[in-house]
């Protein structure tokens, strides 16, 4: 089994900067790839960004310039980084990994979720 941790969720003014982060831990073997989601009240969950382990990224055209995905392999972390946050940005935000797992057998796991919450 493998488990999400996210932290750095909080309450920012608009145009501000929040980061977050994500560690995976339990029965890994190697991981594939890591993402952010998120879900805001009467919305369906959307793709952030995302980041495979040979570095490719892929955004949300709404977050392009503003937020950045990054990965440390080695500690099976991912961060984002949300500069000029808007107020539209207010969400939980999911941390997301897939892969395979000691068993070779392949996962996909979400995080508890943390909430971001941008004021106008």
């Amino acid at each position: 089994q493998v488990q999400l941790v996210e932290s750095g969720g909080g309450l920012v003014q608009a145009g501000g900067s929040l980061r977050l982060s994500c560690a995976a831990s339990g029965s890994i073997f190697g991981i594939n790839g890591m993402g952010w989601y998120r879900q805001a009240p009467g919305k369906q969950r959307e793709l952030v960004a995302k980041i495979t382990s040979g570095g490719s990224t892929n955004y949300a055209d709404s977050v392009k310039g503003r937020f950045t995905i990054s990965r440390d392999n080695a500690k099976n972390m991912v961060s984002l980084q949300m500069n000029s946050l808007k107020f539209e940005d207010t969400a939980v935000y999911y941390c997301n990994a897939w892969g395979r797992d000691r068993e070779y057998r392949d996962f996909g796991s979400w995080g508890q979720g943390t909430q971001v919450t941008v004021s106008s």
